[in-house]
């Protein structure tokens, strides 16, 4: 059909096909968004608690696909502690915690403001929370986590350096062959791994003797481990820390609403439905 009849030409079928294109990420955000919302909502009734999350994904960069590390940091600390503020004082709160950790500073607000939240705390872990997530979760008077779930220690890092790591030149060599530099990380690392340690034992008082809260404060902040050392939920116990695996289907369902940006060919593949006991076709035995 000519210009004049009306009706729609090759150039505009092609110009409505990019807007659908160009607005489907949109929506599909928004309907996820929407998603998210009523599955929160639903987890609210259901436990009578303020649910906040503190989800950290790998991004990537549209144009370049260049990674991009997300980590807990201030405008975190800002909306978890805001969200608390929000909160009756007596209204349990569930904190879900799925990150690689992050700034002290910002994680010990969010775990201060947690300890200090009078109605019961509970942290659900259903995969990771490393190192500033750990912090958070020893505030919580109770951490759920998956069966095959980690924490992980809490040793401040100066840059890409362990401050343990750092101390122990001092243990190595001659004061007089260690530079300026390395003296000035060393007195660092030495503050900063005491102010964590005095940070995990303010955490940890309430609910342990003060002996009991020293050693898991010293463990968990003196570079016993790698700083990406798996504290599992029987490892975890094993400090005595008041762990639960019994982590509710809902919040594993929530997670999933917050999917990791899609790759153009995916690491990981399986057909996306649960089994349950014996399939058809399966053998009843092994052998």
């Amino acid at each position: 059909m000519d210009a004049t009849g009306g009706g729609f030409g090759m150039m505009d079928i092609f110009w409505l096909f990019f807007i659908i294109s160009a607005l489907q990420p949109v929506l599909r955000q928004k309907m996820l968004e929407a998603a998210r919302q009523r599955m929160i909502a639903r987890i609210e009734r259901k436990r009578q608690s303020r649910v906040i999350l503190l989800v950290h994904r790998q991004e990537t960069m549209s144009l370049l696909g260049f990674p991009l590390f997300r980590y807990i940091d201030i405008d975190d600390s800002e909306e978890v502690i805001r969200a608390i503020h929000l909160t009756s004082p007596d209204m349990p709160l569930d904190v879900v915690l799925h990150t690689p950790g992050g700034l002290v500073l910002a994680s010990l607000q969010i775990a201060r403001a947690l300890h200090r939240h009078r109605g019961k705390t509970t942290v659900f872990v259903p995969h990771y929370a490393m190192s500033g997530g750990t912090l958070i979760a020893l505030a919580a008077d109770e951490i759920v986590m998956c069966e095959h779930a980690v924490l992980g220690p809490v040793d401040p890092q100066l840059g890409q350096q362990p401050a343990a790591s750092i101390l122990k030149v001092l243990d190595r060599k001659p004061i007089n062959e260690i530079d300026d530099q390395t003296l000035i990380l060393a007195d660092q690392a030495e503050k900063a791994i005491n102010q964590v340690r005095q940070a995990v034992k303010e955490l940890l008082a309430d609910d342990f003797p003060q002996e009991k809260a020293e050693e898991i404060a010293r463990l968990l902040s003196e570079g016993t481990w790698t700083h990406d050392f798996p504290i599992t939920p029987r490892i975890a116990r094993e400090l005595g820390l008041n762990v639960s695996t019994e982590m509710p289907e809902e919040f594993l369902t929530l997670l999933e609403l917050y999917p990791q940006p899609a790759r153009r060919q995916p690491s990981v593949e399986y057909l996306p439905h649960p089994y349950r006991g014996d399939r058809t076709g399966s053998r009843s035995a092994k052998g």
